[in-house]
């Protein structure tokens, strides 16, 4: 049999990718901002009820130049239940992450537990938005209106995700979504950074960031970095924006019969959904209670490898616990998040899995006896 892999990237019909690219022969206008990244720009401020927005080569580029961007120095408050890519983000700038525990219903940032962190050195809070899980949006801006903090999220999971009506992005000071092959919704590669316009001089900086610092034809006024989207990329999330909708319900139809499966098994946790919430499906937690199983994440994990099913512990080790800062934090200090980071899998989840391999999947859990 086929294996099946933990994710699978959502394609356009590859005659629809091969007609758009037609135009960009002709022209011979391959990067720096041509036509598609500018309708691409276009269509994505509609479709995510952004302000402003600016597209960037990939995810992680666009959340370290955002953090640079606003010229901030000292601690950011953060999670560690994350990917590696938000915690360098805020290293790489030479900033210092306080690292804050998860709620244990969703795994998003404890918002009760941020102000206890807060110092004279806090300049900003770094929320992540997981497994399409938004945080608690109106708690931290009011934790954030108080003590004088920006706040940019980190929603790579959370791409056409709404709160009451109103567009994940448009959250906080910033947003950066990623455009990974592997997202509900990408670009091949790409990212993008969502922000108010009001916001003093942002645009103009996050443009010059991307593009080596330069401001005009001979004015450099920053130390920036090559992070343009290419066309091709454009093109390909233009396509891909055309059968999003599309994408996101057959999506739901599999996680839908994975909790038909799951849900109410004693030992078995799954996320339920979040009032208010519209969810994009981007992934499928399963924390596995070893006390309550007698078997553990890992074991699961081994047993559904041997049937060529690949899950993922997303996300293990937390970024606390990375060899390249072992010695400057202690896991333990975020109890909630080091022991899900221990009990939990993703499940294979994409929109052309097949319902009756959801069906095999959960039978081989089930039936699974250590």
């Amino acid at each position: 049999e086929t294996p099946i892999m933990v994710t699978r990237s959502s394609l356009p019909p590859l005659e629809e990718y091969v007609e758009m690219l037609k135009p960009i022969w002709e022209s011979a206008w391959l990067t720096n901002m041509g036509e598609y990244h500018e309708e691409l720009k276009r269509q994505l401020k509609r479709f995510l009820k952004a302000t402003e927005l600016e597209l960037f080569v990939n995810g992680h580029m666009a959340l370290e130049l955002a953090l640079q961007a606003m010229n901030l120095q000292g601690e950011v408050i953060t999670t560690p239940f994350t990917f590696a890519s938000t915690t360098h983000a805020i290293v790489r700038n030479g900033l210092t992450p306080v690292f804050c525990d998860i709620n244990d219903r969703d795994y998003t940032m404890d918002a009760e537990k941020i102000e206890g962190l807060i110092t004279e050195k806090t300049c900003a809070i770094v929320p992540v938005h997981v497994y399409g899980n938004i945080c608690d949006v109106d708690r931290i801006h009011e934790i954030a209106q108080k003590h004088g903090l920006k706040v940019i999220y980190d929603a790579a999971h959370t791409f056409g995700v709404t709160y009451k009506g109103r567009g994940v992005a448009t959250f906080g000071d910033a947003s950066m979504f990623s455009f990974h092959a592997t997202k509900v919704f990408h670009t091949i590669e790409g990212g993008a950074v969502c922000f108010n316009g009001e916001q003093n001089g942002l645009k103009e900086d996050l443009y010059g960031l991307k593009n080596f610092g330069i401001r005009n034809e001979v004015v450099v006024d920053a130390v920036g970095a090559n992070s343009k989207m290419n066309e091709f990329q454009a093109a390909m999330g233009l396509c891909n924006l055309r059968h999003l909708d599309g994408e996101i319900e057959k999506r739901s139809r599999v996680v839908a019969r994975y909790r038909e499966h799951l849900n109410g098994v004693p030992g078995i946790k799954l996320v339920q959904p979040q009032k208010d919430v519209k969810p994009n499906y981007a992934y499928f937690p399963v924390v596995f209670d070893e006390t309550v199983l007698g078997y553990g994440r890992d074991d699961i994990y081994e047993m559904l490898k041997q049937h060529d099913i690949f899950t993922r512990k997303y996300f293990y080790p937390l970024t606390s616990e990375f060899q390249c800062y072992s010695d400057r934090y202690d896991a333990k200090d975020t109890p909630v998040a080091l022991e899900t980071s221990k009990r939990v899998l993703t499940l294979p989840l994409y929109a052309d899995l097949d319902l009756s391999d959801v069906d095999r999947i959960c039978e081989l859990i089930l039936g699974y006896r250590a």
